[in-house]
Parts: structure tokens; C-alpha cells; sequence
């Protein structure tokens, strides 16, 4: 293939992986953007709603590294598409909840849909983007998946604020239909051809290598961190600052866009590094300490989307050598298993968290939420060292 050629495909490639991306992180949170409405129309606790959630990310941890296996087996496209509309699903059916029951009901379709996007995606850019485009294209994959973020409390909040959450969630539904359908029209750029045919492919036993279990170890501190800045950080900043809910989505809406910020910055950070360990590193111990600074409530509440922003960028700049380090720890012919284990971390840590969190909110603590994500921020560091040194550079 042509240099020129090749570029156009890799660009299109990546692009539709990223659409893909940014509309499962869309759908992740566009309920828990929603929870200080949920929780007065249907009269349940905040630590309720942490259940559903966490609900959700156990269903999505288990199907993870199945969803996988299914991607080595079956090929990604086919499992992009069935995850696709699962998502889909649990946004619809979120939005017809009449009672608690059915807010369980959608978390368990949502979470399952939820479980195909990182062993898909990664095993479609691994597969067909050029080696030494990779960087860039996990770079893209990081922005796409925080701009889904940044997008769901705009958009949640200006829907329920217009209309009602129902409505909000029903939208959300529409929009992923009308973006799966767009991505159905270029479904043949979405192929990863299956690996059951490659010979000496190592099955299980590529998931207990000590690289991955580090990675997966890492993942899961990163879960419990996602899950208490994007699922509960607007309600400890309206308990903790006494602001409006309006500032502090502003302030999540700036510390995802900060984050995406910060992975388009850290793509090329990536390609040049020779210590991915290292930029994993510094990235994560600067957002620990603007952490730190948020939740001791030095700084006035109009600074929130400042410091928020700042925190979100110094922690996007790691995502790109995060996920070449994963790559280096990867058998061959096992990218759809390592990468749904390694990645399935994200929802182990959102297992129980969400209903500790909620537990702090109920008993008027939000300053607890933010410590804790200083808390396993450290503990993610302390698993990046113990990584081999030096990450493969992509050729």
C-alpha cells in the first residue's frame, strides 16, 4: 500500500474506532450524571444508586474478558455491533424506569454492552493501523473515549434541565442508534480477522503472565478513581463547596475535556518516550496532588473547573504509554483476551466503590470521595513501577 494510502486508511480506521469509543464512555455515565434527579423522582438513596452502578461494572468485568475470547474467536466486528446495541438497550430501558427494579435491569443490559469496546477496539487498531502510527492511535482512543465523558453531563444536564431525565436518557438512546447505524456503513474497516486458526496462539494462560496481572492490578485502581470522579463528583462538589449543580457539571465537563487535552498531548509524548513507566508516572502523581488540593477545599468553588481541568490533562498525558505498556506485556495472537482481562480492572474497581461512595454522600462526607482517589492513585503508581522498565518502542 502507498504511504498516501496508507495514512488515509489509518486515519479512517482510527477515526471510526474512536466514534465507537467515545459512544460506549457516553453511555457509561449518562445515568450517574443524572442521580441527583433519579434520586428525588424515585425516592432512593444515593448509596441505591451507587449499587446500580455498581451493578453495571460487575456485570461488565465478568463479560470483559469473555467478550475478548470472543474477539480472538469470532472476528471484532460482530462483537462491536452486539455490544453496541446492548448499550443502546440499557440507555433506553434507563430511561423507562418506574421503580429501583428497573434501574437494575438497565445496568445489567447496559453493563454488558459496555464489555466489548476495549478488547474490540484495541484488537482493530493493533490489527490494522501501521506499528508506528500506534501512539497517535491510541492517543485518538483516549480523546474519543473523555470527549464521550465531556459530553454526557452537557448533554444530560441541558435535557433534564429542558425536559426531564426520561427524556435525557431516551435522547441518549437515539443519538447511539443514529452513530451505530453511521458506523454500520463502514463495518468493513471494523474487521479484525479471528486467531483461532494461528497456530501455537496461547489461550488462558497468557492472562497469569506477571506483566498482565500488573496491568490488570493498575486498571483496577484507575476503575475506582473513574468511578468516583465521574459517577459522584458532582454531588461531593455540591456537598462538599455548597455549589450549584450546574458549576460543578462545568467543572466535570472541564476536567474530561482537560483529559482529552492532555492524551492528544501524551500520543506524542508516546511515540518518543523511551520510559513509558515513567511519563505513567509523573502524569498520575500530578493529578493525585491537584486531587489533594480539591478535596481539602482551600481554593473558592469558581475554581473548580480550573483545578479540575488542570488535574484531568496531567492524568490524560499518561493514557497513551499506559496502553503501549499493555501492548508490550501482550502475547502474540492474545490481544482480544489481554486487552478485555487487563481492561475488564477498570470494572472490578467499580464493583464495590460505588456503594462506599454513596455511603460517604449519604453521611456527609464528599471530602472521603476525593481522598480516596488520591488514595489509590498512589497505589496505581507503586503498580506502574513494578512494570518492566523499558516498553517495546512500536516500529
Amino acid at each position: 500500500m502507498r504511504t498516501a494510502d496508507a495514512l488515509r486508511h489509518d486515519v479512517k480506521v482510527i477515526g471510526l474506532v474512536g466514534v465507537a469509543h467515545g459512544l460506549s464512555h457516553f453511555f457509561q455515565i449518562a445515568t450517574a450524571v443524572l442521580f441527583p434527579l433519579i434520586k428525588d423522582d424515585l425516592g432512593v438513596s444515593y448509596a441505591a444508586l451507587g449499587a446500580t452502578v455498581g451493578l453495571y461494572y460487575t456485570v461488565s468485568a465478568i463479560c470483559q474478558t469473555l467478550a475478548g475470547f470472543a474477539v480472538d474467536r469470532f472476528g471484532a466486528r460482530r462483537v462491536l455491533f452486539a455490544g453496541l446495541g446492548m448499550a443502546i438497550a440499557g440507555a433506553a430501558l434507563a430511561s423507562l424506569a418506574q421503580n429501583y427494579a428497573m434501574l437494575l435491569a438497565a445496568a445489567v443490559v447496559g453493563g454488558m454492552g459496555n464489555s466489548v469496546f476495549h478488547p474490540v477496539d484495541f484488537t482493530i487498531l493493533n490489527a490494522r493501523v501501521t506499528k508506528h502510527r500506534l501512539g497517535y492511535a491510541f492517543s485518538w482512543h483516549g480523546i474519543a473515549g473523555y470527549l464521550g465523558f465531556a459530553a454526557a453531563p452537557a448533554y444530560g444536564i441541558a435535557m433534564a434541565t429542558a425536559f426531564d431525565w426520561r427524556t435525557a436518557l431516551l435522547g441518549a438512546a437515539a443519538i447511539g442508534a443514529v452513530v451505530t447505524a453511521l458506523l454500520a456503513a463502514q463495518g468493513g474497516e471494523l474487521q479484525a480477522a479471528p486467531v483461532r486458526a494461528q497456530a501455537g496462539a496461547p489461550g488462558a494462560r497468557a492472562l497469569v503472565q506477571a506483566p498482565v496481572l500488573l496491568c490488570f492490578g493498575y486498571f483496577v485502581m484507575l476503575g475506582v478513581a473513574f468511578i468516583a470522579m465521574q459517577s459522584f463528583g458532582i454531588s461531593a462538589m455540591v456537598q462538599l463547596y455548597g455549589t450549584s449543580v450546574a458549576l460543578a457539571s462545568a467543572a466535570l465537563t472541564a476536567n474530561l475535556i482537560g483529559a482529552a487535552v492532555g492524551v492528544f498531548a501524551g500520543g506524542f509524548v508516546a511515540v518518543r518516550a523511551a520510559r513509558h513507566d515513567l511519563v505513567a508516572v509523573g502524569g498520575m502523581a500530578a493529578s493525585a496532588l491537584l486531587v489533594l488540593l480539591l478535596a481539602s477545599a482551600w481554593l473558592p468553588a469558581a475554581t473548580l473547573p480550573l483545578l479540575l481541568g488542570v488535574s484531568g490533562f496531567a492524568a490524560g498525558v499518561v493514557n497513551p504509554s499506559r496502553d503501549l505498556l499493555v501492548r508490550a506485556a501482550t502475547p502474540a495472537g492474545a490481544t482480544g483476551k489481554v486487552y478485555g482481562f487487563v481492561y475488564s480492572g477498570l470494572d472490578a474497581g467499580s464493583i464495590a466503590a460505588p456503594v462506599i461512595f454513596g455511603w460517604l454522600l449519604d453521611n456527609g462526607a464528599p471530602a472521603g470521595v476525593f481522598y480516596a482517589v488520591v488514595g489509590v492513585l498512589a497505589l496505581s503508581i507503586l503498580t506502574v513501577l513494578r512494570l518492566p522498565a523499558r516498553a517495546p518502542q512500536p516500529t
